[in-house]
């Protein structure tokens, strides 16, 4: 079977959804991402699972709610530093892993948020 997007190969919204729920517990418990996020983590992981879905070649969730996602713009206000990234991804790849996708899949996944994520380094 063939699919047209990687969110349809992962399964598409439960999926993603999914996703989101193992991976903010990871970043709210991380000594350098947790300070960058409010206590009350829902409205961020909403965000996030409008913007994965879409980036991941879903519904424009995200650009229906907020307009186009210019996340660059979005992430200025907090200090991302290399080291921030790279928690970040890792907080993703333990969160991906305990998924039921492929290992192949969930490289592919991470590997395409690996350009956001250093993109957004402004510290």
């Amino acid at each position: 079977m063939s699919y047209a997007t990687i969110y349809e190969a992962a399964g598409g919204a439960p999926t993603i959804r999914d996703l989101v729920e193992k991976f903010y517990p990871k970043v709210q418990e991380h000594p350098l991402l947790a300070p960058l996020f409010p206590e009350d983590i829902r409205p961020v992981m909403e965000k996030q699972y409008q913007f994965l879905t879409q980036f991941f070649g879903g519904p424009p969730l995200y650009s229906d709610a907020h307009g186009h996602p210019m996340m660059r713009a979005r992430h200025l206000p907090f200090p991302i530093t290399r080291e921030r990234a790279e928690a970040w991804l890792d907080c993703m790849r333990r969160a991906l892993a305990e998924t039921e996708l492929p290992a192949d899949l969930q490289e592919i996944m991470l590997e395409r948020l690996s350009g956001p994520a250093f993109h957004f380094v402004n510290s």
